[in-house]
């Protein structure tokens, strides 16, 4: 060998970047490994939704989406559509109904009501979110629960307060359908993931407001102060935020604050509405009463920037009187409760509703 030997055994160096949207180096060992296992299979290295323009997105959805790890719900007796008129227009409304339940007397029992709100951060998803969902819910409860699923509009092209609006239509709507689906209105419920929590939230607050009975809420990662995370322009308010969480997951998976700025100009636009009395259908943490509201399950993940606000909300619930359990989830990313097939955290997630409906609703 002549020469420098160093020079015969040199080679290319090589550089391996870590993928686009891959979990933070630092967050990696705190997740479910589970979760991390599925996620670099299939997310790691893609576009999150996000990142395309809507416009791309409406024109072509399952060019960027990814679907995965939802478990298949048990097949019911009957799944219909019906369209509940809103402002300038109607939306759909999907309706699970199990088989009649008849009473001793040969009469068919009245039935509890489970009203979804959907997640996507008001962006975001339609019927086939929750469908499973709504399926796993009507079967838990042996008869006795029909579940409606909300197809309410979606931003931009509607901005707020059009998704509140519709959730309140759909609400009354699904009340006024008490004796066609056999409702007992003592024992509705309402609930949903994310921006479905906020919804979910709101309507409460309508509910309490209206004196309409709600017998429970179940508010999944909800969504509930875009004031203080976020200045009027949905910029991430970094110095002045409230919630830990929110810099400690800045970066996390699936729903990095990048996203979550993204859901807030795209729902609220540039800038967001003027201060006014309705701050708490956007952010229902500022709602000015808290007192007499329905009975609330929540759950936090704790990977998700939106966990500490679930927290704030619980409190805020409890020091007003209301029955509140707040079940906090470890390791879990923001969708966990999507993910029923693969997480532990989401089969949890769907015996816990399914209990605590049987205990309002069927004790």
């Amino acid at each position: 060998m002549a020469g420098v030997k160093d020079l015969h055994e040199l080679r290319p160096g090589a550089i391996i970047q870590p993928l686009h949207n891959s979990i933070p180096h630092d967050l990696l060992p705190r997740f479910d490994p589970v979760y991390v296992e599925y996620y670099n299979k299939y997310n790691a290295g893609r576009l999150h939704t996000h990142e395309v323009p809507i416009e791309k997105f409406r024109k072509d959805p399952a060019k960027y989406l990814t679907a995965y790890g939802r478990a298949a719900g048990p097949d019911i007796f009957r799944i219909t559509e019906q369209q509940c008129p809103v402002k300038d227009g109607d939306i759909t409304i999907r309706i699970f109904e199990p088989a009649t339940v008849l009473d001793e007397k040969g009469q068919p029992t009245k039935r509890a009501v489970y009203i979804n709100f959907h997640g996507g951060g008001w962006v975001f998803g339609n019927l086939s979110t929750d469908h499973d969902l709504c399926k796993h819910l009507v079967d838990g409860l042996d008869g006795h629960l029909v579940a409606f699923d909300v197809d309410y509009r979606l931003a931009p092209e509607h901005k707020f307060p059009t998704a509140v609006e519709d959730c309140w239509a759909a609400f009354n709507w699904v009340r006024s359908r008490a004796e066609e689906f056999n409702l007992d209105l003592d024992r509705v419920s309402v609930g949903g993931a994310s921006a479905g929590g906020h919804l979910s939230a709101v309507i409460a607050h309508h509910c309490r407001n209206a004196r309409i009975p709600l017998a429970l809420q179940v508010l999944v990662v909800p969504v509930c102060d875009l004031h203080n995370a976020f200045t009027p322009d949905g910029e991430f308010d970094r110095e002045n935020c409230p919630y830990e969480s929110y810099r400690e997951m800045e970066f996390t998976v699936a729903l990095p604050v990048a996203r979550m700025s993204y859901f807030h100009k795209h729902f609220l636009g540039v800038p967001r509405p003027a201060p006014s009395e309705d701050d708490w259908k956007i952010s229902p943490m500022l709602a000015p009463n808290f007192s007499n509201l329905a009975p609330a399950l929540i759950f936090s993940a704790e990977m998700d920037p939106l966990r500490d606000e679930a927290v704030v909300y619980a409190d805020k619930l409890r020091a007003a009187g209301g029955r509140v359990e707040l079940v906090r989830v470890a390791g879990a990313p923001h969708t966990f409760c999507s993910l029923d097939e693969i997480l532990d955290s989401g089969k949890m997630f769907n015996a816990k509703v399914i209990e605590t409906m049987r205990m309002d609703f069927l004790s």
